[in-house]
């Protein structure tokens, strides 16, 4: 379930109907949804290539996202977090969900205790996330 940088699930459903588990379960652990890149569509519109169904969503944590913006205002570098949701041609769907703690001490930001503590709330929910989805 974890790769280097993410929470990795593969999930039995549809692409759509993996968006709507995990957005239901990032809801549960106080997130939403942001924004959405319809990779697939982009991929078409702009360079008129076929791309399996994949979307790139940014999601947010406000009480998490208030307390690291209001500490250090260059953490919005790596705010929203990215999860990843794609089509996998095996079958169902893969959902990526990056760790904190990868981009964290990527950017030095893991020396901070107060990011520190933020990112690893942060690393725990979306972990949560993974568990919720894995487990359904």
């Amino acid at each position: 379930m974890t790769n280097v940088l993410s929470f990795d699930v593969h999930l039995d459903l549809s692409f759509a109907e993996a968006i709507d588990a995990l957005e239901a379960a990032l809801k549960s652990e106080g997130f939403g949804v942001l924004t959405r890149i319809d990779v697939h569509a982009t991929l078409k519109e702009k360079l008129g290539k076929e791309f399996r169904e994949y979307a790139i969503l940014g999601v947010c944590n406000p009480p998490l996202a208030h307390q690291a913006l209001s500490h250090r205002a260059e953490v919005g570098l790596m705010l929203p977090c990215n999860v990843t949701v794609e089509a996998d041609p095996a079958g169902g769907s893969i959902i990526r969900i990056g760790d904190p703690d990868i981009f964290l001490r990527s950017s030095g930001f893991d020396q901070d205790p107060v990011l520190k503590e933020v990112g690893a709330e942060a690393r725990r929910r979306l972990k949560a996330v993974a568990e919720a989805l894995a487990g359904s």
